[in-house]
């Protein structure tokens, strides 16, 4: 059956739907960071929110990825702050409750890592709480409507920015998606929601106009390779 990239899916993940088994979540996490590391969020990553604390000169700063993962990205940033002599704050927050050990288990590392359980929709933080929200390959699963919500809830606990990385719906990516997950063995459900992550993931201006809806300002959505937009935006003042 032809897929349609004019629109996105609103067909659930089976991530999104708890239909796994534990040791398929396990799985899961295993291959979506051998996935993540090949497909460029850490490039995309040091292009904007690294850029953006050396442009600033910060000598100390603070980070909340929202739907953290297994907390990549938040290792990522503890190396380049100690590479760079900085001083990081950083926290990953996760609704599911495996996930958010797992943040703590594979960082034990880095003691400036901390883990929160809890939802994107009602950040469980004051205002202004830290300098930067981030997430990576999390919007997509929502609904356009939940998206403005958590945007909007990402800006309310950031004093300088949020950015966004998500996947650029394209056809050439899922084709290459499929590719890449049979020449390294991935996981069923990997290969199955990645597939439908793609679908479920914007052209460039739907994000802007997500944004928009945000109330937020200063918008800069930029692709980024392969196939990676990045949105950066402020809090109206």
């Amino acid at each position: 059956m032809a897929k349609d990239f004019q629109k996105r899916s609103l067909k659930l993940e089976r991530i999104d739907t708890g239909d796994y088994t534990s040791e398929e979540y396990d799985r899961f996490l295993h291959d979506i960071r051998l996935v993540n590391r090949f497909a460029g969020d850490n490039r995309a990553l040091k292009n904007s929110l690294l850029r953006e604390i050396k442009r600033e000169n910060l000598q100390a700063f603070s980070v909340l990825d929202v739907g953290a993962g297994s907390g990549e990205l938040l290792r990522v940033i503890a190396k380049f702050a100690r590479k760079s002599g900085r001083r990081a704050n950083l926290c990953g927050l996760e609704l599911n409750a495996r996930s958010a050990v797992s943040i703590l288990e594979e960082s034990k590392d880095f003691k400036e890592i901390k883990a929160v359980r809890g939802d994107a929709r009602a950040l469980p933080f004051n205002d202004n709480a830290f300098d930067y929200a981030i997430c990576s390959l999390f919007t997509h699963h929502f609904t356009d409507e939940n998206i403005v919500g958590i945007l909007s809830e990402m800006a309310r606990v950031s004093r300088r920015k949020i950015f966004v990385i998500d996947l650029e719906r394209h056809k050439t990516a899922y084709a290459l998606y499929q590719m890449f997950c049979a020449a390294f063995r991935i996981s069923r459900l990997v290969v199955e929601d990645g597939s439908l992550s793609i679908l479920r993931s914007f052209k460039l201006d739907e994000l802007e106009i997500l944004a928009e809806k945000a109330n937020l300002e200063n918008i800069s959505v930029k692709k980024h390779l392969p196939f990676r937009l990045v949105l950066e935006a402020e809090k109206l003042t």
